[in-house]
C-alpha cells in the first residue's frame, strides 16, 4: 500500500516582535521600528520591513542601524507580551490541528496528512491563517507543501502576510528558479563559496555532480544537493507542554534550615538550566518539588516569560518555594523543572538586558563542559553547615 502524501504547513508570524507592538500602540504601523536597545552596545533583536528597507537586519548593532536609518523608532520589547501572544496563537493552532511542531515563539509546523479526506487541506490551512489572524490581530504566512523544507521556504517568500502553496509534484518548479541563499542553513559564507563555483541557484546545484558538492563541502555537499531536489523527511516533532528538563535531589538528613535550603535551589536551578541551554532551550513554565520529612510531597508551578537565563529563573524558583514551603517543617527532597519548552531563537537573546547574562552563563557553560558540571558554581550554592548565615 502507497504511502499517504505528506501534507506539512508551516506557520510564521511576521515580524513577530514589532506586530506585538504595533498591537499595543497602532501609530506605530508603516513606520522603521526597531526592538532592541539602542545604546553604545545595543542590538537590533527585531525590525519592521519598513526599515529592512534601510538594510537593517536582526542583530546587527543599534549604532549601525542607527547610522543606516537616522529616524528609527527604537523600543525595548517586552519579553511578557511575547510570551503571551506566541502561547495564544499555539492555543488556536493546538486547538485545530492534531500534530503540530513550535518550532520557536513565533513559529510552527503542523501535519495534515490524512486530513484530507475529510476536508480540503488547502481550504483548511488558509482558514487556521485566518482564524489566527482574526482572534489576535497579528499579521501571519504560511508555506503548504509535502515537507517541512519546502514548506519553510514556500513561508520565506510568502512574506509578508501571505501564503505559497506547493501542490505535490510542483517541488521542483518551485525551488529551481530561487537563489542559494534561500535554502535554509545556508549562510553568506556558503553562499560565496557557491558562487565562486559559478552557482547562484538552486537549478544549478541540482544539476552539479554530488561528488563535486562533497569535494568543497564534505557531508554538507550532499545536504545542499538533496535539498535541492525537495528531499527532506523530516517529521514534525509533536510538541507537548509536558515534555521538561529537571532535577531532584533527596537529602540524607532532613533539614529546615532555610540557608542550607535556599543553597540546594541555586544548585537545582544551575544544574537545570545549565541543561536547558545545552539542548537549545527556553523554559516557559518553572515547577518547584518539596517533600517534607513525614514523605508529604507538594508542588507549585507557574507560567513565566520565556527565557533561559540562570537569574530570572532562580528569583521564580525561590518566590515558588517561599509560597509553598511551611515554616519551620524539616524538608527531605527539593526538585526544580522546567517545562513548556521552545528552541531558542537569536531574537529572544538579543536585548541589553539579556545578551550579557546568557553570553557570561554559556562561558560558565563551556567551563563545565571542559572540566565537568561541579566546576564552577555560584557562590550561594556552597554547601554549609546548618546554621551558619550568608556572608
Amino acid at each position: 500500500m502507497a504511502e499517504p502524501v505528506r501534507h506539512i504547513a508551516h506557520f510564521d508570524l511576521d515580524a513577530f516582535f514589532v506586530s506585538v507592538e504595533i498591537l499595543k500602540d497602532p501609530s506605530l504601523k508603516g513606520k522603521p521600528i526597531i526592538v532592541g536597545g539602542d545604546g553604545q552596545r545595543g542590538i537590533v533583536a527585531a525590525c519592521s520591513y519598513e526599515a529592512r528597507k534601510y538594510g537593517i537586519q536582526s542583530a546587527m548593532p543599534a549604532l549601525t542601524a542607527k547610522r543606516l536609518c537616522p529616524h528609527a523608532i527604537f523600543l525595548k520589547g517586552s519579553y511578557h507580551d511575547y510570551s503571551h501572544y506566541s502561547r495564544k496563537v499555539t492555543q488556536i493552532i493546538a486547538e485545530s490541528v492534531p500534530v503540530y511542531e513550535k518550532a520557536s515563539v513565533d513559529e510552527f509546523y503542523v501535519d495534515m496528512t490524512g486530513m484530507d479526506r475529510f476536508f480540503g487541506v488547502s481550504e483548511y490551512t488558509r482558514q487556521l491563517r485566518e482564524k489566527v489572524i482574526k482572534e489576535t490581530g497579528l499579521p501571519i504566512s504560511y508555506g503548504l507543501s509535502t515537507s517541512k523544507l519546502i514548506s519553510k521556504m514556500a513561508t520565506n517568500e510568502a512574506k509578508p502576510n501571505g501564503y505559497i502553496e506547493v501542490a505535490p509534484g510542483k517541488e521542483i518548479a518551485f525551488l529551481w528558479p530561487l537563489t542559494v541563499d534561500k535554502i535554509p542553513g545556508v549562510g553568506k559564507q556558503t553562499q560565496i563559496q557557491l558562487q565562486n563555483l559559478g552557482i547562484f541557484t538552486i537549478e544549478q546545484i541540482a544539476k552539479t555532480p554530488v561528488e563535486q558538492l562533497e569535494y568543497h563541502f564534505g557531508k554538507w555537499g550532499k545536504k545542499l544537493w538533496e535539498k535541492s531536489y525537495g528531499i527532506s523527511e523530516s517529521p514534525v516533532e509533536h510538541y507537548s507542554e509536558q515534555k521538561s528538563i529537571s532535577h531532584e535531589n533527596t537529602f540524607n538528613t532532613d533539614f529546615a534550615d532555610i540557608n542550607f535550603l535556599h543553597g540546594e535551589l541555586v544548585k537545582l536551578t544551575e544544574q537545570t538550566a545549565y541543561n536547558l541551554r545545552e539542548d537549545g532551550k527556553l523554559t516557559g513554565c518553572v515547577t518547584l518539588k518539596l517533600r517534607y520529612a513525614d514523605f508529604t510531597t507538594v508542588s507549585k508551578q507557574e507560567v513565566i516569560s520565556y527565557t533561559a537565563l540562570d537569574n530570572i529563573l532562580l528569583a521564580k524558583v525561590k518566590d515558588l518555594f517561599t509560597k509553598l514551603y511551611k515554616k519551620g517543617q524539616k524538608v527531605r527532597l527539593l526538585g526544580v523543572r522546567f517545562s513548556h519548552l521552545v528552541p531558542m531563537t537569536i531574537q529572544m537573546n538579543l536585548f541589553d538586558d539579556a545578551i550579557e547574562k546568557l553570553e557570561l552563563y554559556k562561558a560558565v557553560d563551556d567551563i563545565k563542559n571542559q572540566f565537568g558540571s561541579d566546576a564552577v558554581s555560584k557562590a550561594t550554592s556552597f554547601r554549609k553547615k546548618p546554621g551558619t548565615p550568608f556572608k
